[in-house]
């Protein structure tokens, strides 16, 4: 089945600031804890059209991501209808192939069944500024990171020309995270977080 997304994409986890699994590194703290959140501007999965979906996932792995033995639940909005939720569904699962999920779907080896949920997803990229709330999933809120001196926001980009997530992503700070994967409860403050527009597809 052709599908393609374009979208916002941003991400909250436990990592330092630029998140060294970003330039192929171990994660800061040993394992990797993350909630990803992405709002279609435009796309479609076959004849589904996927326009303004919106979903989240958690994700939770005991070490780097590439070692697998991952858990994940994803969470789509209430909105979607039958078809948009199975076409989510279907590629977060890699069932259909292509980046960045075919190579998550690879590495994770728990998957939560699906939650359904009205969910809160406010973004500002230029600003750095989002806020996710997901009922039964979890919460981010990324502000800019702040120069520790005078407290004025930075702003930094992270650029992977070779990326399967992204190609260019703006930095921020994930100022608190919470989620829950199965039995494992994420709970992270000023850790980093990543703001991009994405182009993904299996074609």
């Amino acid at each position: 089945m052709a599908w393609n997304i374009k979208a916002k994409y941003y991400e909250a986890c436990n990592c330092a600031l630029g998140c060294p699994c970003n330039m192929d590194g171990y994660p800061t703290h040993g394992r990797c804890e993350a909630l990803v959140a992405v709002r279609i501007r435009e796309g479609h999965y076959g004849s589904t059209t996927l326009d303004g979906v919106t979903f989240a996932a958690a994700i939770w792995f005991p070490g780097a991501v590439h070692e697998g033995k991952g858990i994940e639940q994803l969470a789509v909005d209430v909105t979607a209808t039958p078809d948009q939720r199975a076409a989510v569904v279907d590629i977060v699962a890699g069932k259909a192939g292509g980046m960045p999920w075919e190579i998550f779907s690879a590495v994770t080896e728990t998957v939560l069944e699906p939650l359904f949920v009205p969910i809160e997803f406010e973004t500002d990229r230029e600003a750095r500024i989002a806020r996710l709330h997901a009922p039964g999933l979890g919460d981010f809120r990324v502000e800019p990171i702040k120069n520790p001196v005078t407290g004025e926001p930075l702003r930094a980009l992270i650029t992977l020309p070779g990326g399967f997530e992204f190609k260019q992503a703006e930095m921020g700070n994930s100022v608190s995270m919470q989620a829950h994967v199965g039995d494992k409860i994420l709970r992270n403050q000023n850790s980093y977080a990543q703001l991009a527009a994405v182009d993904w597809s299996n074609s």
